[in-house]
């Protein structure tokens, strides 16, 4: 069986947790904060798990994370 590539782009991306969850960062927190308020960038901040929908494929492009 030959090795598999792990998905670099989503190595940095995602980290998993001690039960075996992945985890991820929020999205819109890069530019254009003028418009948005403090407590909106506030959430933004905080990490948050990987849908269920979206296990299956992560799996496949982290084999070994």
């Amino acid at each position: 069986m030959p090795k598999l590539k792990t998905s670099r782009a989503a190595a940095k991306r995602f980290k998993k947790t001690g039960s075996g969850q992945l985890k991820r960062m929020k999205a819109y927190k890069s530019h254009i904060l003028t418009k948005k308020s403090a407590k909106r960038k506030r959430n933004l901040r905080k990490s948050i798990l990987t849908d269920i929908t979206n296990v299956k494929n992560m799996k496949k492009i982290l084999p070994y994370l």
